[in-house]
């Protein structure tokens, strides 16, 4: 191996590791509410897409804070099953959300992926061009879960296509 594929290989593997940060960062700050951090794990013009679309970071910022001013009160992301594909300085790639939260004062349980398109700034950070997030399921925890099942309306809005077909009544 030349110096140069070295190079090359440690460069990636350090690139996967910081994505998995940012990814991390992610799901901590959204569920400390930390509004500001959160946002600019985003580009400038980076947007979250999935129970409503939100662009650049003042609009991310007012987003993610408004979540909790309606009936889904509180929330804890669990993520896993990360892939990415560093092509350069841009990457791709899915993670699997699993998402204990209280909407209307009931425990519910979600579960879903996200899509990530990340780039890599002049500065060396990765962060968000695009993080999209779909669902497999959202329900209240009495009512059990089972794909495509929503109990709550701004997530059946973002249902995983997979799962769509296979939705139960509620």
């Amino acid at each position: 191996m030349t110096d140069e594929e070295l190079r090359a290989r440690v460069r990636r593997l350090e690139d996967v590791h910081e994505i998995g940060q940012l990814r991390a960062r992610y799901c901590q700050y959204l569920d400390d509410g930390r509004w500001d951090e959160l946002a600019e794990l985003f580009t400038e013009d980076g947007a979250f897409v999935g129970l409503s679309t939100a662009r650049g970071r003042p609009e991310l910022r007012t987003f993610f804070a408004g979540l909790q001013e309606g009936a889904l009160t509180a929330w804890w992301h669990f993520s896993a099953n990360e892939t990415v594909t560093v092509e350069g300085d841009t990457a791709y790639g899915e993670t699997w959300l699993y998402q204990p939260c209280v909407v209307d004062g009931r425990p519910h349980v979600a579960a879903g992926r996200y899509a990530d398109r990340i780039a890599r700034r002049p500065d060396g950070r990765w962060l968000f061009e695009e993080r999209r997030v779909t669902f497999f399921f959202w329900v209240p925890m009495e009512q059990g879960w089972a794909p495509g099942r929503m109990g709550w309306a701004p997530a059946a809005a973002a249902i995983d296509p997979n799962y769509a077909a296979r939705a139960h009544p509620e």
